[in-house]
């Protein structure tokens, strides 16, 4: 930690503590295979996050596959570029990937996955394509996925391809953006979660940090996975056996607060800059020395827990501590499963309406008033929370758009007036 007079910058170490845990996570490399025009780099761009295909690195490895990978997001993704049905093609792509795979074979640029993308609209697949997934599936685990799946046909596209008996692990349908049928008839996008869910069971486990990360297809899995962590981390970190701290030393919780952030935003995988976590902390606590963040924060939760009252200027117990700590955490999570579903969409975020939310947030979780820390009571049962949290949001949005234009240049003269009353003619 940097100690500056006896103070360090909370949100400095949050942001460095979070790019020292992406840093410490092993890199998942996927392999994006299939004809030009099936969509690959839609299914890229929705799938993982800051649309990858377009903002990512990409560079040429061999002659038909180019390397995609972006400072900062833990995946490397390795697309088929040209990939034609010419047999004689397929073979020097056949040979290039087989090369690759070998090549880094025991190595952190080892392949996972492939994902093998046919147009679902097509109905058809031909042999030559067929022979090529094959090959590719005796050496690595291979995701059929058919894009642009409308209607029917695709359905039964799905079921020819499963009575063919491929060796591949999965076959699945997606829709990964959004079809107009008409002005007012729109399909939503569908299958990028089960396709988030086929490939955790294909890739290694030390790899799922990664992925999650890297993927902002499900957010509420990102949520989950965060939540699970923050349930064993302050179930750990402040177990029965505790040490009572004083409140005049609430100060030593900080550390432990921002490992406990740090991690979770690096699950998360969002673009955070200080300004935003700026927002988040003082909403609860403060942003200034680590002793007037822990005062303050534990001040403000214990006006919600019931009884807590009488400690103040007394001894925090370990229970108390896990209270404040958690609340903390399920806030955390829940604001940014919104922040990342904004950015996902392309939306801005209103840092005063972040700022609420988070406040309206803690103050909930707070009062949940655990007298003894288990793992499983923070683990989402449903996704309930989190829809709270979105619907908290959303009227939060409302209420603020409700306010007329013409309103808001009322309140702007009347203040301006009131603080220039001394210049004001008698």
């Amino acid at each position: 930690m940097k100690f500056t007079d006896n103070k360090y910058n909370m949100i400095q170490e949050i942001l460095e503590k979070t790019e020292a845990e992406i840093e410490k996570m092993k890199p998942v490399n996927i392999l994006i295979a299939g004809k030009t025009g099936v969509g690959k780099s839609t299914l890229i761009n929705n799938v993982f996050r800051e649309k990858l295909a377009d903002t990512g690195i990409g560079k040429p490895v061999t002659t038909h596959l180019r390397q995609i990978s972006k400072e900062g997001i833990p995946i490397v993704l390795y697309d088929t570029r040209g990939l034609e049905l010419d047999p004689s093609v397929q073979k020097k792509v056949k040979d290039e990937i087989f090369d690759l795979v070998k090549q880094n074979k025991n190595t952190k640029e080892a392949l996972h996955a492939v994902y093998y993308c046919i147009q679902a609209n097509s109905s058809r697949i031909e042999e030559t394509e067929i022979d090529l997934i094959k090959k590719i599936s005796s050496v690595l685990p291979v995701i059929l996925v058919l894009t642009q799946s409308i209607g029917k046909s695709a359905e039964d596209f799905n079921r020819y391809l499963d009575n063919l008996n491929l060796p591949v692990a999965a076959v699945q349908n997606i829709m990964a953006e959004p079809y107009e049928i008409t002005d007012d008839y729109v399909i939503p996008p569908f299958g990028l979660k089960e396709l988030i869910d086929k490939t955790l069971q294909l890739i290694p486990k030390e790899a799922h940090d990664a992925f999650m990360n890297a993927q902002h297809a499900d957010i509420e899995r990102k949520a989950k996975a965060a939540r699970r962590w923050a349930s064993r981390y302050v179930a750990t970190t402040f177990g029965v056996g505790f040490a009572p701290i004083p409140f005049s030393d609430a100060s030593v919780l900080i550390p432990m607060q921002v490992t406990l952030l740090a991690h979770i935003t690096a699950i998360f995988g969002i673009s955070m800059d200080k300004a935003t976590i700026v927002s988040l902390l003082a909403a609860v606590g403060g942003t200034g020395s680590a002793t007037m963040i822990g005062k303050t924060l534990v001040a403000n939760a214990f006006k919600f827990i019931p009884g807590a009252g009488t400690i103040i200027g007394g001894i925090i117990s370990g229970t108390t501590a896990s209270i404040v700590t958690s609340a903390l955490g399920l806030s955390y999570i829940e604001v940014l499963s919104i922040i990342a579903t904004k950015e996902k969409e392309g939306e801005s975020i209103d840092l005063g309406l972040i700022e609420r939310l988070v406040r309206n947030q803690f103050k909930k979780n707070i009062t949940l008033n655990r007298k003894e820390l288990k793992s499983k009571d923070l683990e989402f049962g449903s996704d309930e929370a989190l829809k709270d949290a979105y619907n908290t949001y959303e009227s939060m949005e409302e209420e603020s758009h409700s306010v007329s234009v013409p309103k808001k240049i009322k309140r702007a003269l009347s203040k301006f007036a009131e603080n220039h009353k001394p210049f004001n003619k008698k």
